[in-house]
């Protein structure tokens, strides 16, 4: 079968890896035959230890895990094993959501396991959800063990925040509830009093669970940053932190009220709190186009989903829900204040990522207009726009992620030993990013999906959703 340059045959499966060392004299191929489950064939590999290019190699799964990788003239696939022949194409580890709101118990079903596909049909392999449910446990162990077709999850807790936490011994309670029952992180939001973050981090610390998400404006961003929040997300607080300290300062303003205190913004102050944000190690995860579209937006929302053909793959009640959203916002809010601080926003992102600050890449989906795992790649042609170059873009959604994780030697890169969370692409991301869109096809836990089975699952679910 051929298929936009891609070959492909199934020869069947096998269960484990061994190595069979061809020594006979006068055998041509490869000297190595490795024996596994799916075998890339004839491929480059974008590792993701640097910017390089390894060509024309064989990459063998199996359980799971990446078992053998070298050059095809010296590597081949053992008898039995899947073949994927490729004939120019590109081979990259997975990409990482570090910023996504997972279903909860109140989705239906069918609407859950379309969600996660969404991710996986877009080279997303791992998702740290930051808008925790009971209900996501379930999810989490139903994907591990292979019942659902979905992402590999991180999960952050039930948000807490003013609304939720209102004493110093609630926090205190509550980190350790979530830290018992198997949170990975303590998600946070505005609205918690100094004396309750304080709390707040005193027992993370104690239990050993790191917290991360919103910064609240009663405390602000540098105390957030020396208190050791490992993520800062969407931004959160920088803008206000460029008021120069004076009793207006003071005041909560909350994302929608930024307009107010701008004209307060002292810019010459960006980088010292790009330093603040380096010596504390924090992780910012900035969710840029969800942002700009949302929050601060410029156009209305029927442009939007014009915009967006990906929205077919959306329950129909949850765009309208979005689109009310962005119409009232713009409504409520001046447009030239949004385009000013959409225009300060992208200043503070050069200036971190010039700055060495850590970045990883969220998109915040599924919110308003932003699709799971179209938002990334969204996600990821915004940085370009801005002055990053492919390479520090995939980086920042591969091995940088991993990093956060502190799983190098599991996941983020290609490599022997690597988990198998691979996407397959037509042509090298390196010289135009927007190749990332451009599968071949998509390797979730080793499973692989070729892009031929992905689109037909779309459909369907377009279909599904009466488009």
């Amino acid at each position: 079968m051929i298929s936009s340059g891609f070959y492909r045959c199934r020869c069947g499966i096998s269960l484990a890896a061994v190595v069979i060392p061809l020594i006979a004299a006068g055998c041509t191929g490869p000297n190595t035959l490795v024996d596994g489950d799916v075998a890339f064939v004839r491929v480059s590999v974008l590792p993701m230890d640097s910017e390089r290019v390894l060509d024309d190699q064989t990459v063998i799964v199996a359980d799971g895990r990446i078992a053998a990788m070298g050059p095809s003239r010296e590597l081949g696939a053992a008898e039995g094993v899947e073949v994927v022949e490729v004939g120019q194409g590109y081979l990259i580890p997975g990409f990482v959501e570090m910023h996504g709101h997972l279903p909860n118990a109140q989705m239906a079903d069918m609407d859950i396991k379309n969600l996660l596909f969404l991710y996986v049909a877009n080279g997303v392999t791992t998702v740290r959800g930051m808008q925790g449910h009971q209900s996501q446990f379930g999810m989490r162990d139903q994907i591990d063990r292979g019942l659902v077709l979905g992402p590999r999850l991180f999960l952050g807790s039930v948000p807490m925040g003013g609304a939720s936490v209102s004493t110093p011994e609630e926090a205190t309670q509550l980190v350790r509830e979530y830290k018992v029952a198997g949170y990975d992180l303590i998600k946070t939001l505005e609205g918690l009093t100094p004396e309750t973050f304080r709390a707040l981090v005193e027992a993370a610390e104690d239990v050993g669970i790191p917290f991360g998400g919103h910064v609240s404006d009663e405390v602000g961003l540098r105390d957030t940053l020396a208190a050791g929040q490992v993520s800062i997300d969407h931004l959160d607080n920088y803008i206000k932190a460029l008021v120069p300290d004076d009793p207006g300062a003071t005041t909560a303003v909350g994302m929608i009220g930024l307009g107010g205190i701008l004209d307060s913004v002292d810019e010459s102050l960006i980088n010292d709190l790009v330093q603040a944000t380096v010596d504390a190690g924090t992780w910012v995860v900035p969710t840029m186009v969800l942002w700009e579209t949302a929050f601060f937006p410029d156009r209305p929302a029927a442009q939007v989903v014009l915009d967006r053909p990906e929205i077919r793959f959306v329950p129909p009640e949850m765009v309208v829900g979005w689109t009310r959203q962005v119409d009232e916002r713009i409504l409520a809010t001046n447009m030239n204040e949004n385009a000013r601080v959409v225009t300060l926003r992208r200043r503070l992102l050069q200036a971190l990522h010039r700055g060495g600050a850590n970045i990883v890449l969220g998109s915040d989906s599924p919110q308003s207009f932003n699709v799971p795992g179209f938002s990334t790649h969204h996600e990821m042609e915004f940085y370009v726009d801005i002055g990053m170059t492919p390479y520090q873009v995939l980086e920042i959604g591969t091995r940088r992620a991993a990093e956060y994780f502190g799983k190098v030697e599991d996941f983020g890169t290609v490599a022997v030993g690597q988990r198998a969370d691979l996407v397959l692409l037509k042509d090298n991301p390196l010289k135009d990013i927007s190749n990332v869109t451009r599968q071949a096809g998509v390797m979730v836990n080793g499973r692989w999906l070729p892009e031929e089975q992905i689109q037909r699952r779309l459909t369907e679910i377009s279909q599904f959703y009466g488009n």
